[in-house]
């Protein structure tokens, strides 16, 4: 069983059916490609796991749990974050602030520490801050305002304070869109190296082939709402249902 597994998924926005019986299973420590032509139902996909949509009927399991009635919060706080086609991060804010806020947001009732305690805690936090800089290669830009970098940095920045929550899953919705190709391949080595160092589950939607074959483990299909193939990556390439996906008329 995968750490997220998903059995039997539909869901309907009035006549039209945008996800069809999905099953998906992605394994733990892994990184896993979602992909398919525009209107495959991806994003719908994607917003049932993050709690901004429910299925009509189906299942969504995180960890052995269910993820269906959740807030997005409460999903992030099972240890599931997300990383937006355009990050979101606090664009007037310093780098070293930007880092800051979701590390001292994770602290629960802080508040009720006495002042030792409290000062114990901070130091703990700011050491985690600089931590999640060195882990995508920032601590040099600290002092820098985050709407002065460019897209690739905002990536990386939007990313560190991603995991600073310490998440299980890492959900990436077209992480390289409006990149150019160097701050692309610098962030699939980036992605590489955080499941790397930290063997955190990735899920990635992308519409770059580049990108999903440099980084993918293991790769779903989706056309028509519906899961086609799951499969590896060197599998995929050449499969006649892929092709008759992406190019309309059949392989056979």
């Amino acid at each position: 069983m995968g750490i997220l597994e998903v059995q039997n998924v539909n869901k309907s926005f009035g006549g039209l059916k945008a996800l069809q019986n999905v099953n998906l299973s992605i394994e733990e420590g892994t990184i896993h490609a979602i992909i398919g032509p525009n209107g495959a139902g991806k994003s719908t996909l994607l917003n049932c796991f993050v709690g901004k949509l429910v299925p009509d009927t189906g299942s969504v399991m995180f960890d052995g749990k269910s993820l269906l009635g959740k807030k997005p919060h409460q999903i992030n706080q099972m240890g599931v974050s997300r990383v937006f086609q355009t990050p979101e991060i606090f664009a007037d804010l310093s780098v070293w602030e930007n880092i800051l806020i979701p590390c001292f947001a994770k602290r629960d009732g802080s508040f009720k520490l006495n002042i030792l305690e409290r000062v114990r805690a901070e130091t703990d936090i700011i050491e985690q801050a600089e931590q999640m800089l060195i882990d995508v290669d920032m601590i040099d830009k600290r002092d820098m305002i985050a709407s002065s970098m460019s897209r690739g940095d905002k990536r990386r920045l939007e990313m560190a304070m991603c995991l600073s929550q310490n998440p299980k899953l890492l959900l990436l919705d077209e992480p390289t869109a409006g990149m150019a190709r160097a701050d692309t391949n610098n962030t699939i080595d980036l992605l590489k190296q955080i499941q790397e160092r930290r063997h955190i589950t990735m899920a990635v939607i992308e519409h770059d082939m580049h990108v999903v074959f440099s980084l993918a483990q293991k790769i779903s299909v989706l056309a028509q709402g519906t899961v086609i193939v799951e499969d590896l990556p060197e599998n995929i390439k050449g499969h006649p249902k892929v092709k008759e996906a992406y190019l309309g008329e059949s392989q056979e």
